[in-house]
């Protein structure tokens, strides 16, 4: 009697919401070629409990090679963790390979800022604390957000464009940054351009030559033993932030594959999160009341 009363009870009981997840684009996408799943951009919206949030949010691009999107490890986990730590997580599925090339991602992250900027007062979020986090090719496409943006549209008949899609600050984890040789990933780079892409392309796309003292502050974290992603990636980018002036912190482990997102099951590299947060937390995000001065 016990058991069926237990039972009955846990059947009335509410079940736990579903994220949200919404559209970049209440229509088509610019450029989409048909109306599919895959031709539709998303946010998959993760709010942190009210008595913890800080009022920062992140745009989570997961990785995949621009092929692929690795929406567990380098999503949902990432999301859970960001929540944990008071801050409000947008899962980016953006547009990728074969169906869509550049400039389709770029669009999609552009316009994820822009959204969550644009509703930043329905989500409790700071406008002005709104970053993204990238791995691998989500990496890429974050570094792209950092070192392409603009201030908005403000003659737009759509209320999203007009306000500006730089984001407030980046965390980049294992990411290709050079389309450029001897380094580059190949996969990442013929997926978004194609095989025989224009060198003026690739010069656009090798994030690390369009730092300015405009691009945000900047969290990296590599491994010595990347195999896929050479960790020169992320020195080349520390390095470029540091000429310009940029705030960047560079964490490179020496063992440790690539695509480990938070490396939860390594006893060493599951610590390179907390000292993502120790930088946060330095910069007055993982706080309710911002620093005077975080930039």
């Amino acid at each position: 009697m016990l058991a069926w009363s237990g039972l009955w009870l846990m059947l009335q009981l509410p079940l736990a919401s579903e994220p949200a997840v919404i559209p970049l684009w209440p229509d088509k996408a610019p450029g989409a070629v048909g109306d599919k799943p895959e031709d539709r951009p998303t946010l998959t919206v993760y709010l942190p409990a009210r008595n913890k949030a800080t009022g920062t949010a992140v745009i989570v691009c997961p990785g995949g090679g621009y092929g692929f999107l690795a929406v567990g490890h380098e999503g949902q986990e990432v999301a859970e963790w960001l929540n944990d730590h008071g801050m409000a997580a947008f899962v980016l599925r953006y547009r990728i390979a074969p169906r869509y090339r550049h400039p389709a991602p770029m669009q999609d992250v552009q316009r994820a800022i822009r959204l969550v900027r644009s509703r930043a007062r329905d989500w409790q979020i700071d406008p002005q604390r709104i970053g993204v986090w990238g791995f691998s090719a989500g990496g890429h496409l974050a570094a792209t957000a950092a070192t392409h943006f603009d201030p908005g549209n403000p003659q737009s008949p759509d209320p999203v464009e007009r306000v500006s899609c730089r984001p407030d600050f980046c965390i980049l984890a294992y990411p290709v940054i050079s389309f450029a040789e001897p380094f580059t990933h190949n996969g990442s780079r013929n997926n978004l351009l194609g095989p025989n892409p224009d060198p003026k392309l690739v010069e656009f796309l090798s994030n690390e030559k369009h730092v300015t003292a405009q691009t945000p502050p900047t969290f990296l974290f590599h491994t010595t033993e990347d195999k896929g992603v050479p960790p020169e990636n992320s020195i080349v980018f520390y390095l470029a932030l540091r000429r310009a002036g940029v705030p960047a912190e560079l964490h490179i482990y020496e063992k440790g594959p690539h695509g480990v997102g938070l490396a939860k099951k390594d006893p060493i590299l599951r610590t390179w999160p907390d000292r993502l947060a120790d930088w946060l937390r330095q910069r007055g995000l993982l706080s309710s009341a911002a620093r005077e001065n975080p930039q």
